[in-house]
């Protein structure tokens, strides 16, 4: 198990965000910038050929695509993955899943009723199961399971390795009622996300001990009590194969099997042509290929005007033909072999295009968005001046149609940190900043010292502006706070709370040798010639000798993750397989091939340099250049992320602000750059859930010093947090009034807003391929799969023999 650089045991216990929920893939919707009351904006509905039971035949296998086996099938362990959840959804009690609108919905399979029965002296809640309800060895699911599984995630046993507790520390006992399918839980203070708890729901004999919690439940579940079962896992295969629970109680399971197969995203057109798999997220590109496949129908199979030689011209066809059976025999035989390579691609292309008309794409918005991430730890964006500047800067219209727009998709961008369109609660908080508009975010750029003659100015013996003492710094926040919160109180505290950073270099005086300026002008030029020995520099970098260095970032050794980025990663891994948005480079990338390109992006040897920094605006403070380090994953399949990315970086350049893009490589994204703080900006992407209270609270809360001088981030991973925030989530998660608590949930996203450490963009697509034959299965939305009745349509629904599956 991996902790981000964290000891085992010593992670800080809380309730984890890597609830992928249960769709699949992960990217975001939103409306406008209004600061009135809750908005009735409607979500995207899901998408999963719903059909009645009675015309769902009983019998045969599906496969499903993960992106992998699980690493262990223990959902409160640290490197429980999205295959985790998908896979135990199958075969363990969830009793509160979340509806079609995001909201958690008793479970009748396992519930009766659950519901507070007392508010004082103490919280408590009775469960009451269903009677019928049994583990598949026979004994019923009741009070001692409970009791187990508090005892092992409340936190106070460190022998249990769990990477999440929140709500179960404050459970202060669990009884037994009449019998044992009644349970009592008496929590020692007000907890308003109860439904929470116990979900996923493990029997006694795993949660009864620290060595079957720890390693037995990692590679195997023996005891489940879903409409599945867990039958064998393959690691030579890389199948996890589910069976039909013969002691399950309620609606009849319509597949014999549920198969889950772990293949590549890049690899998963070719298995739904092979039809290894029936159900995958796919990408953008393969979603096409599928749409061309449905539309070339009746064509023999032959694509039309796509795929391999769809480019070749009728002179260029009629050329190699000349060649190929020309007098020359060498050009002869190169032009045979290419000729007949391209016809084998044809051959190849057009039989997997004729599988591929068997399938369905089902599109949806998943519980999920991206943001931009700005580091307000150190460098420029520790001042709150900066980070609303560039918050300001930003199209997030036009990032949202970049994305969202080519899928069919609504593309409006996302309002809220803390629930969805659709969701309930769900409010446009973004005027807490104020809508896009250059001429105030260079009028704030202006405020915190940034100036166009800023660069060549010669270093002041001051600190950066992060404390934004000024008066229009103050008036600038406080006027947002007025406009969202409504309260005479949000008038004070409004104003975000600023984090004044400590031990800040103070600049070399001008008068100091320049033996060692010399030295960096000759370290600069020869960074400068290794870049381009790569094939690439940084457009917009004027790194000549005796320039200023771009601004860094603070090392992330003093840095203490208490949560592992997993979530973060597993959203963005989703995220990846966007490839193919915007073509094979991505709109932006094309346009970066010409002189002068995007500021801050990568270009060929060859492309024009740019133009100096001060002709082009470029502000400046102190001799430095206002430059920030965003970094984006390098990946194959990340190809829509980088695009965005690119997108903002010329957002930017118009107010001044230069960006220095690094590419790394995606397995080191998350653990090296996002969760240690090694950036200033940054793309990556969240889940939402019916529980923003508990789950939000850690992306958000204000980061702590350690004992030992280090920063405790939790999941914050922006570094920007205040006192106040902190304060909304807790009061809303001791709030039993549902319609206060989503109230301090809004006045949290307002300031949340305000203090532009995130600034969410979209939300996530969902993109899956589905067999056109099953049923009740697809882009699921905000929705929990009902595995039960997902299986092949039968043949009177179908309306063709040949449609049921054998």
């Amino acid at each position: 198990m991996s902790h981000v650089g964290v000891p085992r045991g010593t992670v800080r216990k809380r309730r984890s965000l890597a609830l992928l929920t249960t769709g699949v893939l992960t990217i975001p919707v939103l409306a406008g910038c209004s600061s009135g009351g809750e908005e009735t904006a409607r979500g995207v509905p899901q998408d999963i050929a719903p059909a009645a039971r009675e015309t769902v035949a009983d019998g045969s296998t599906a496969n499903w695509a993960v992106d992998a086996l699980p690493a262990t099938f223990n959902a409160f362990q640290a490197d429980a993955d999205s295959a985790t959840t998908r896979i135990t959804g199958a075969l363990l009690p969830t009793l509160f899943p979340m509806d079609r609108t995001g909201q958690p919905k008793l479970n009748p399979d396992y519930l009766e009723s659950a519901k507070v029965i007392e508010r004082e002296p103490r919280q408590v809640v009775l469960y009451k199961l269903n009677q019928q309800a049994v583990w598949s060895d026979g004994r019923e699911i009741g009070a001692p399971d409970f009791v187990a599984q508090w005892r092992a995630l409340r936190g106070k046993d460190s022998a249990f390795w769990t990477a999440r507790n929140s709500g179960y520390e404050r459970i202060e006992k669990i009884e037994r009622g009449a019998d044992d399918l009644q349970v009592r839980v008496t929590f020692s203070k007000p907890y308003a996300d109860w439904r929470s708890l116990f979900s996923p729901l493990y029997p006694k004999e795993i949660t009864g001990s620290p060595d079957a919690f720890n390693d037995g439940a990692r590679t195997t579940l023996k005891t489940t009590a879903g409409p599945f079962v867990l039958k064998s896992m393959s690691k030579s295969k890389g199948t996890v194969t589910l069976a039909r629970n013969p002691r399950w109680w309620g609606d009849k399971a319509k597949l014999d099997t549920l198969v889950f197969r772990a293949v590549a995203a890049k690899d998963r057109t070719q298995a739904l042509a092979d039809g290894t798999v029936d159900i995958a997220d796919i990408d953008a590109a393969t979603a096409d290929r599928i749409t061309l496949a449905r539309r070339d129908r009746g064509s023999n199979g032959q694509p039309l005007n796509h795929g391999p030689g769809s480019e070749i011209t009728p002179a260029q066809a009629l050329r190699s033909w000349a060649q190929a059976h020309g007098s020359d025999e060498d050009a002869a035989e190169i032009a045979q072999a290419a000729r007949e390579k391209n016809r084998k691609a044809v051959v190849a292309y057009a039989t997997e295009q004729k599988a591929l008309r068997d399938f369905a794409v089902r599109k949806s918005l998943e519980p999920a968005y991206t943001q931009l991430a700005l580091n307000g730890e150190s460098g420029p964006l520790a001042d709150d001046r900066v980070r609303r500047a560039v918050a300001r800067a930003l199209d997030r219209q036009e990032l949202a149609q970049t994305v969202l727009g080519p899928l069919g998709l609504p593309a409006k961008p996302l309002g809220s940190h803390l629930a969805l369109a659709g969701q309930p609660g769900y409010k446009d908080g973004s005027g807490a900043l104020g809508e896009q508009n250059t001429k105030e975010a260079q009028a704030l750029l202006a405020d915190a010292g940034w100036t166009r003659g800023g660069a060549a100015e010669p270093p002041k013996d001051t600190k950066a502006g992060s404390e934004a003492e000024k008066k229009g710094g103050k008036d600038d926040e406080a006027e947002a706070e007025k406009k969202t919160a409504g309260d005479a109180e949000a008038d004070k505290d409004a104003k975000t709370e600023k984090t004044e950073k400590d031990g800040k270099k103070t600049e070399k005086d001008s008068t100091e040798d320049s033996a060692a300026e010399r030295k960096k002008a000759d370290q600069a030029s020869e960074d400068s010639a290794a870049s381009r020995e790569e094939g690439l520099y940084i457009v917009g970098d004027d790194s000549k000798p005796g320039a200023p260095a771009p601004a860094t970032v603070a090392s992330a050794s003093a840095v203490h993750v208490l949560a592992p980025a997993r979530t973060a990663a597993a959203q963005g891994t989703a995220l990846l397989r966007q490839a193919g948005v915007l073509g094979e480079d991505g709109a932006v990338a094309a346009t970066d091939k010409q002189p002068g390109g995007a500021a801050g992006a990568y270009a060929p040897v060859g492309t024009a340099a740019p133009a100096p920094a001060a002709a082009k605006g470029q502000l400046g403070k102190d001799g430095k250049t206002l430059t920030l380090r965003f970094v984006l994953p390098s990946g194959p399949g990340s190809q829509s992320l980088r695009s965005v990315g690119d997108k903002i970086a010329v957002m930017l350049e118009k107010i001044g602000v230069g960006t220095e893009i690094t590419k790394v490589p995606d397995e080191s994204y998350f653990k090296d750059h996002i969760a240690s703080g090694a950036y200033d900006l940054a793309l990556y992407s969240w889940p939402a859930t019916a529980y923003p209270a508990t789950d939000g609270r850690p992306i958000y809360a204000k980061p702590e010093p350690a004992t030992d001088g280090s920063l405790l981030v939790e999941q914050n991973y922006t570094r920007v947090g205040t006192d106040h925030i902190d304060q909304l989530f807790d009061k809303a998660a001791a709030e039993l009034d549902e319609k206060a608590a989503r109230e301090l949930m809004k006045q949290a996203d307002a300031r949340i807003w305000a203090a532009a450490g995130s600034i969410p963009l979209f939300q996530l697509p969902q993109l899956v391929a589905v067999d056109k034959k099953l049923a009740n299965v697809g882009a699921f939305g905000f929705a929990a799969p009902r595995y039960q009745d997902i299986g092949f349509k039968n043949r009177q629904a179908a309306g063709s023999p040949a449609d049921r599956k054998k």
